[in-house]
């Protein structure tokens, strides 16, 4: 029982698909698999201008592996992928590779060179070679369709309330935290760092978020994702302050949800500015956190 797509973000939409692809392959005594690739093919066909990234690969792990899919299948999207006819595609991957015997796949699916590949070349190919073919219908949120493009507008726009209505929970990066410059610690306010690992981040600024994994249930905080203009930075960092922790988190794998956008980042003219303003936005932060518990 297989699926195919990037499924960046594994939105409502996609949980329909995989909750299909559960369903078959427990109905059929057989391992349930998602086909995606690394790099995603929009990052290849355009790398002068990919998609942001709304997980990379192991958040896309972990989120399947939540939701009870056995297997993910991986493959680098190299050149001789792309020129695959949908015919070569079907037996060379779906059959000769992966023996697949039912395939899910959602309305918008298209697969091949020059996606050419439709419903109709998997359907015949399906009679050819004996496996079925099965789609599954978009999902809406009020009239808006859900997908990752809807889902990275909104969080450029800042509407992180829409990208977690889309996606069935906050919005969230999962990393490793990394040795910084110290700078926060100077200022009064040591963060957490870590890298994105992504070509382009969906969002950045400064935000209210909780944070996941430092000890049982959440931590609130106020976190920075950006590129730190005020000390020259160049990569993109999202740097988080956990309120009231004291700890070493050096190493630790966190999960940062994002709950509420304050600003956008700033080059301020000195240090001390910039410590000013964070004092603000950490109070911001605690009064939406706790507004937002009260009403939750």
């Amino acid at each position: 029982m297989a699926t195919i797509g990037v499924f960046d973000g594994v939105h409502l939409g996609h949980r329909r698909i995989l909750d299909r692809v559960r369903e078959q392959a427990a109905a059929r005594d057989l391992p349930s698999l998602v086909f995606s690739f690394e790099p995603t093919p929009q990052e290849v066909m355009s790398p002068q201008q990919p998609p942001a990234r709304l997980m990379r690969l192991r958040e896309k792990f972990l989120a399947l592996q939540s939701l009870g899919i056995d297997h993910l299948y991986c493959p680098p999207f190299e050149q001789h992928l792309q020129e695959l006819s949908p015919e070569a595609f079907i037996e060379q991957l779906l059959v000769g590779l992966l023996g697949v015997r039912h395939l899910v796949v959602g309305d918008d699916f298209r697969f091949g060179q020059g996606r050419a590949g439709t419903l109709a070349h998997l359907q015949a190919g399906g009679q050819r070679h004996g496996f079925g073919v099965e789609q599954v219908g978009s999902v809406t949120v009020g009239a808006l369709r859900v997908s990752s493009t809807a889902i990275r507008q909104a969080l450029a726009a800042g509407d992180l309330s829409t990208a977690g209505q889309l996606l069935g929970r906050p919005y969230r990066m999962v990393g490793r935290v990394g040795r910084g410059q110290q700078l926060g610690r100077q200022l009064g306010f040591p963060t957490a760092n870590l890298r994105l690992q992504r070509l382009v981040s969906p969002l950045s600024g400064i935000f209210a978020v909780r944070v996941h994994g430092i000890e049982a249930g959440t931590r609130d905080g106020v976190a920075s994702l950006g590129t730190r203009p005020t000390v020259a930075g160049v990569e993109a960092l999202l740097e988080v302050h956990v309120f009231d922790f004291d700890g070493d988190l050096y190493g630790r794998q966190l999960g940062v949800d994002f709950v509420a956008r304050l600003r956008d980042e700033t080059r301020f003219d000195d240090l001390e500015t910039l410590r000013r303003q964070m004092e603000l936005d950490a109070a911001e932060a605690r009064r939406l956190l706790a507004d937002k518990r009260t009403h939750e």
